[in-house]
């Protein structure tokens, strides 16, 4: 494989025959960094909630803080590069993810825990839209095997920061965190880097403004034949990232509270379930190029529901085997879905990557304050068993239209 320096001169001779691996490999890995340093956050509570006093309710602000601001920011984002496009603003947002995690290392109150959160946020409400488009031209027509590659390197950094928090934070305390900014060093590289495949390969940056906007504007269909699909699929993000919120922010007190272990063994389960999300991802997308999207989608979120159900009721050992096959088969959908709203709304990658991601940050950090406040009034066993009924929303996708893929 070549090295990430030499993604601009590959640019111009790349056929689009097939996909630029070079290229899907390097914004993995810068994925892979970016949710590494995002999935810290969660990945402390714990230590956070014992040396801040914190409650649930507050816990479950700090993620609401991480993900609104992502959620709000990633579809003007999108909707902003799709007309002035900007290959070095990865660059510029790994840089607020830099800045957001010097300051969680050093926050003294809880106030600077929640900024800290937000300037998380920021960073990857510029990373995903963006890193997602990279990802779309590089895909050589296979856009679903495209996405799954971008996406995998971000499941598998969310992974990573429970064990970051188990064997370097908890250990040697809240300033540790700073040594973690060296990741978000290496990512604004190697994003340097991608930023100069992406401007070689877009020569359209130098034309003209309003003749770029004239061919982004690609027809659609009629407000009604997209809007009801879109809905459906929100509906889907909804279930899926309210559902995962409950096991990311709460994974660990659960196990702690049911089974009495160490934080550490629950963080280290943390790490395996989120492993298992990882792994899920990278099958999606090739299964949606080749099955279809729209049963990927809906074997994906109705089909966890009966392991969803059996996880309040199960031993340790049963909860962590349980936890895998939730996380295998629930990962799949995503991919399929950005993939399908991009199909679905033509010429608007950057709008419609910003609006699913953005929604998705956005119901995973409504999830988490809603069930960190639920939490504190029911306790958080209870807060599982409601939760397993949340899949039986995938039945609509049944309604979502065939495409021509």
């Amino acid at each position: 494989m070549a090295s990430v320096s030499s993604l601009p001169q590959q640019a111009a001779a790349a056929p689009d025959a097939r996909p630029a691996f070079t290229v899907l490999a390097a914004i993995s890995f810068s994925h892979l960094l970016n949710d590494t340093i995002q999935s810290l956050l969660p990945a402390i509570y714990p230590f956070l909630k014992s040396t801040f006093a914190l409650s649930f309710t507050q816990v479950g602000l700090m993620t609401l803080a991480l993900m609104l601001t992502a959620s709000l920011l990633q579809p003007l984002v999108g909707l902003y590069t799709d007309r002035r496009p900007m290959p070095y603003a990865l660059v510029v947002g790994m840089g607020f993810s830099l800045v957001g995690l010097l300051l969680l290392a050093f926050a003294a109150s809880f106030g600077m825990l929640l900024v800290a959160a937000g300037l998380l946020g920021i960073g990857s409400s510029v990373f995903h839209p963006e890193s997602s488009r990279v990802a779309r031209m590089a895909s050589g027509g296979q856009p679903g095997l495209a996405q799954s590659l971008f996406q995998v390197g971000g499941n598998v950094g969310s992974s990573l920061g429970p064990l970051i928090g188990a064997f370097l934070i908890v250990p040697r305390g809240q300033s540790s965190i700073a040594w973690c900014s060296l990741l978000a060093v290496v990512a604004i590289v190697v994003l340097a880097r991608v930023g100069g495949w992406s401007q070689a390969k877009r020569p359209d940056l130098l034309a003209p403004a309003a003749a770029r906007r004239s061919r982004v504007r690609t027809p659609l269909a009629s407000s009604r034949a997209v809007g009801w699909p879109l809905a459906i699929l929100a509906a889907l993000i909804f279930s899926k990232y309210f559902y995962l919120a409950s096991l990311s922010s709460y994974y660990t007190f659960y196990l702690i509270s049911k089974f009495e272990v160490s934080v550490r063994t629950a963080q280290i389960d943390l790490f395996i379930f989120l492993g298992a999300v990882a792994a899920g991802t990278i099958i999606g997308g090739p299964l949606g190029d080749r099955f279809g999207r729209k049963y990927v989608i809906w074997g994906s979120i109705l089909g966890v529901l009966p392991f969803t159900l059996l996880l309040p009721h199960a031993s340790l050992f049963w909860t962590t085997i349980l936890s895998v096959v939730i996380g295998l088969v629930l990962a799949s959908a995503f991919s399929a879905i950005v993939v399908y709203a991009q199909e679905l709304v033509p010429g608007r990658v950057g709008l419609i990557s910003g609006v699913f991601f953005g929604f998705a940050f956005g119901m995973g950090g409504l999830g988490a304050a809603a069930l960190g406040r639920l939490a504190d009034a029911i306790g958080i066993e209870a807060v599982y068993a409601l939760c397993a009924y949340l899949p039986l929303i995938g039945l609509l996708a049944a309604f979502l239209p065939e495409l021509d893929e």
